[in-house]
């Protein structure tokens, strides 16, 4: 069996099997109109009846709360553990599951004082009375949080953190591939388990229907499943008045697992993305960072690095508070997983019923970092392909001129469009202008906007870059992505090097290259040479 070459070769010839799903999710579990100042107050005031609000009417229900999650652990021997500091919870619980022997319950209770938001009550004084009252402000607290930690029978291990404090707010923790694990056991179907996945399976495509089918509504039952079997912080009466939990979404992990057939694969696979981003960053410490603002107010880092932990190299792509990690899981498996931590970096909500379009976020961002890996590898372009670059352009009426091969300017402006080739939400003006300056050395302030948007123009008309509908940002077409990387890699790995290598200016050195030139040009004049004294 011969060891593939190739991102391409890997992806196409050894993958034994695929699966995309849901990895693990955060989830905010909380009461909607409790989360505001003014909520609170209507809460007591309005529900419950009090003349006054005040803090001190939270007491009595904490401490009824934390009595009944206490009697409810003493009356079914459920183990209450104390998380200490710099405790790994996960190990714990690995440890209590061990122990458990049923295939649904409460396996443990967890103990951990956190901080968190809470209402505290302040004495303010009216101005023109002089009589004080109470007033309810937003503050933060240390406040002791119970974890739950649970086996269900169709999803398997998962945590419910509640705080014990006012509005008792609450942490799902889920994990989509422990989901399938169970459902696969329920219908018979054999398999064979990775640590948080699947390695293989007698029937794939119900695998990978399994995991399509996760969706808002069974989560959301999930929580209601377990709010009726454990004690519960408000009273029947307060939830036939509406005060029942919602959930959001505060982190969710999409993966894609692709099973690799030998070891040997995946040290291929990672072996090549790190010799094919060498260039970009610094080769000594294997990092490939791209710092950059998006705008004034835009948050968060825009980097892609490459790291290295032991033998181990792990690809770590970074947006705003999203990020893409890829590593060769326990040696079998080729995971790239993107985790979500704002759903608001792509427009769209946090409630649990956007989950279908968070999905399709996460999971096209996995199959793109495949896709640029793959035509990393695959970036021959025909005559034809070439042409339409080098040479101007006419489309519609409109002309561009050529982007030719070589020029300073062409090539700068094909070395950041691969940069951006990651940018799940595109690019502008600015955030091209910026990085083409540094690259010319320019300074990005003094360089002219008109002469950007006519190079964008330029771009657009070769049929590198679109325009995304309805904004002023641009986007790689599939095309142009392949000639951004052929044309920046051509030019700096191959002709630059290798021509700087066969120059007589160039210091004598015993490289192939170099050698093998010479002996052509050698040959080449004696060809000549003979030629001349034979006519």
């Amino acid at each position: 069996m011969s060891v593939p070459r190739s991102v391409a070769e890997v992806l196409a010839e050894h993958v034994t099997l695929e699966v995309e799903g849901i990895d693990r999710m955060y989830l905010n579990v909380y009461v909607p109109g409790l989360q505001r100042e003014q909520g609170v107050a209507g809460f007591f005031r309005f529900h419950r009846g009090y003349q006054f609000v005040s803090s001190a009417l939270m007491d009595p229900i904490s401490k009824s709360f934390v009595a009944a999650l206490e009697e409810f652990a003493r009356r079914e021997k459920i183990p209450i553990v104390q998380f200490r500091k710099g405790q790994r919870k996960d190990d714990i619980a690995a440890e209590q599951r061990r122990k458990f022997q049923e295939t649904e319950g409460v396996v443990f209770i967890g103990k951990a004082q956190e901080k968190t938001p809470v209402f505290r009550t302040e004495r303010r004084r009216n101005e023109r009375t002089g009589a004080t009252y109470p007033w309810l402000v937003r503050s933060t607290a240390m406040v002791n949080h119970f974890y739950i930690y649970c086996v269900d029978r169709d999803f398997g291990p998962f945590f419910l953190k509640f705080c014990t404090y006012f509005p008792y707010n609450a942490k799902l923790c889920i994990n989509g591939h422990e989901y399938a694990k169970q459902q696969l056991a329920h219908k018979g179907i054999g398999f064979e388990a990775l640590d948080n996945g699947v390695l293989c399976c007698d029937n794939p495509k119900r695998l990978q229907s399994i995991c399509d089918g996760l969706s808002a509504e069974k989560i959301d039952a999930l929580l209601r499943k377990w709010l009726r079997l454990l004690p519960h912080p408000y009273s029947t009466s307060d939830r036939k008045a509406g005060y029942r939990y919602q959930i959001s979404i505060l982190q969710a992990e999409f993966s894609l697992t692709q099973v690799l057939d030998r070891p040997v694969t995946g040290r291929v696979f990672f072996e090549e993305v790190i010799r094919e981003n060498l260039d970009i960053g610094r080769p000594s410490q294997v990092q490939l960072i791209f710092d950059r603002r998006i705008n004034r107010c835009t948050p968060g880092r825009f980097r892609t690095r490459v790291i290295t932990d032991g033998v181990v190299p792990s690809l770590h792509v970074d947006y705003k508070t999203t990020r893409i990690k890829q590593y060769h899981k326990e040696g079998r498996a080729l995971r790239t997983e993107t985790t979500i931590n704002n759903t608001r970096d792509f427009g769209i909500g946090k409630l649990l019923k956007n989950l279908p379009a968070l999905r399709q976020v996460g999971f096209q961002a996995n199959r793109r970092l495949l896709d640029v890996q793959r035509i990393s590898h695959d970036c021959a372009i025909g005559e034809d392909a070439f042409d339409r670059v080098v040479r101007p352009t006419e489309v519609e009426g409109q002309r561009a001129s050529a982007l030719r091969f070589g020029d300073q300017r062409a090539q700068a402006l094909f070395s950041v469009l691969v940069v951006f080739s990651l940018q799940l939400r595109g690019f502008n003006n600015r955030e091209m202008r910026t990085m083409l300056a540094q690259l010319l050395g320019l300074d990005p302030a003094n360089y002219p906007i008109g002469r950007m948007t006519y190079d964008l123009r330029r771009l657009r008309l070769h049929g590198i870059i679109e325009r995304i509908p309805h904004s002023h940002r641009y986007q790689l077409t599939s095309d142009g992505l392949r000639i951004a990387l052929f044309f920046s890699r051509t030019y700096a790995r191959l002709l630059r090097p290798k021509l700087a290598q066969i120059m007589p200016q160039a210091p004598p050195q015993a490289s192939p290259l170099r050698v093998a030139f010479d002996r052509l040009n050698s040959e080449i004049d004696a060809c000549c040479e003979k030629e001349r004294l034979a006519a």
